[in-house]
């Protein structure tokens, strides 16, 4: 063997040791964060709990979802029998047309639930910490509950006359949300930011907190700021969103999507992670702060939705549907978004 190929050889050899090396410590390295995970998900997690100086703290418990071999960033695409449905009940909006649309939407659907059980039984195997089985667990649970309802909002959403490719792109103050009974109903990009709150109020808010969300504002609070809207636009009214019509604006929860939950230690700017968008194209709808819904749950209380930088991940996801707060008071991590409808016209 001539001295180029032994040193070739050589050479190999050492880079596959170097390369196992490498992989060895990096499994080492993912074993003790791993342990240091589950020590931090074994303390108690208290909704909205504070610091000695009374300042909210994140849950680090919230990024779960970072150790999971399956990675959803951005909801499904539509595959082309879909498509071309959709297109055929556009063209011909038939009762024949619309019943395969919708066995077709059940079939896609059918078929996201089989994967989820089939993860829900790897999980059970494998996962080294029961968090993981628990959070699958409860995305069937509700999957199974609500799917009638699901497809229902697909079909709203598909069979919608505002549906059209590239609807979520647009990045226009108000976007349409698909499905919503009503005239035009539209929903605001964001949350309603500090500066446009001081518009409202006439007072003045600091560079660094204009694009931060609205926050310790009372469901009265919120209607007052809607009617300012609509006496200053004549074409349209405002309001706070219902539950259902904020879950259709948001759309389902990916479950690997990037947002404020336990990714950082307070309130960000609206558009900080303005690449996650939800159905209706639409950002910061979970996590960063829940939003306040008109839908009344409990004594005196109010539907939010979306979750906080300092909520369990699972608490963020569009169909969660047990947590309210009072409407009377305001909270430092609970924000709104607003609904905007077409005025029926005079006579």
């Amino acid at each position: 063997m001539n001295k180029l190929v032994i040193t070739a050889v050589v050479a190999a050899i050492a880079f596959g040791t170097l390369a196992e090396t490498h992989e060895r410590r990096r499994h080492e390295h993912e074993r003790t964060h791993e342990r240091g995970r589950s020590h931090e998900r074994g303390k108690s997690h208290e909704r909205g709990r504070h610091d000695g100086r009374g300042r909210m703290q994140a849950n680090p418990g919230a990024k779960l979802h970072r150790f999971s071999t399956t990675i959803e960033k951005e909801r499904p695409q539509l595959n082309q029998e879909t498509r071309d449905l959709i297109a055929a009940y556009r063209r011909d909006p038939s009762a024949a047309n619309y019943a395969a649309l919708r066995k077709q939407v059940a079939k896609n659907y059918d078929a996201v639930v089989a994967r989820k059980k089939a993860k829900l039984e790897e999980l059970k195997r494998t996962a080294r910490h029961q968090s993981k089985v628990d959070e699958m667990q409860v995305i069937v649970d509700e999957m199974l509950r609500d799917r009638e309802q699901r497809i229902e909002a697909s079909m709203a959403r598909f069979t919608d006359p505002r549906f059209r490719p590239g609807l979520r792109d647009r990045t226009d103050a108000y976007l349409p949300v698909l499905g919503a009974k009503g005239n035009n109903v539209s929903i605001g990009r964001t949350p309603v930011t500090e500066a446009e709150w001081a518009k409202f109020t006439g007072k003045t808010v600091a560079p660094e907190k204009a694009r931060l969300p609205v926050v310790n504002v009372s469901v009265k609070d919120a209607e007052r700021y809607c009617a300012w809207l609509a006496r200053n636009d004549p074409s349209h009214s405002y309001r706070l969103p219902t539950e259902a019509e904020w879950e259709l604006a948001a759309g389902h929860m990916p479950k690997d999507a990037d947002f404020n939950c336990g990714a950082d230690d307070a309130i960000v700017p609206v558009d900080k992670y303005a690449d996650t968008k939800g159905a209706c194209g639409g950002i910061d709808f979970w996590g960063n702060c829940w939003e306040l819904t008109s839908t009344k749950r409990g004594e005196g209380g109010r539907a939010v939705k979306g979750g906080a930088f300092d909520s369990k991940r699972t608490e963020c996801r569009t169909e969660a549907r047990a947590e309210s707060r009072k409407a009377a008071a305001g909270y430092p991590n609970v924000t709104f978004r607003v609904v905007r409808e077409d005025r029926a016209p005079l006579g």
